[in-house]
């Protein structure tokens, strides 16, 4: 097996862009926000929220910040499987 073939295949489906999804969207939801209120605290595109809890786009570290700030929270809890 090639490490090209390895990296392409794990990218695929990386468990950490998983786990931030599903944070923020339970982030999200219990502080009772839209996705549109999120986006406008956080400084982002309004659609651009959907997209990552919909795992279509790869986040920055740098909106991983913006997002965990306007959540009120630290970034790595955006990171953090919720079973830990």
């Amino acid at each position: 097996m090639s490490q090209f073939w390895l990296m392409k295949n794990l990218s695929q489906k990386c468990i950490l862009v998983s786990i931030f999804a599903q944070n923020v969207k339970s982030y999200r939801l219990q502080q009772g926000l839209s996705q549109e209120q999120l986006a406008e605290r956080a400084g982002v595109h309004r659609t651009y929220i959907g997209m990552l809890e919909r795992e279509e786009k790869n986040v920055t570290i740098y909106n991983i910040e913006r997002i965990a700030i306007a959540l009120g929270l630290e970034a790595y809890q955006l990171l953090k499987s919720k079973n830990d």
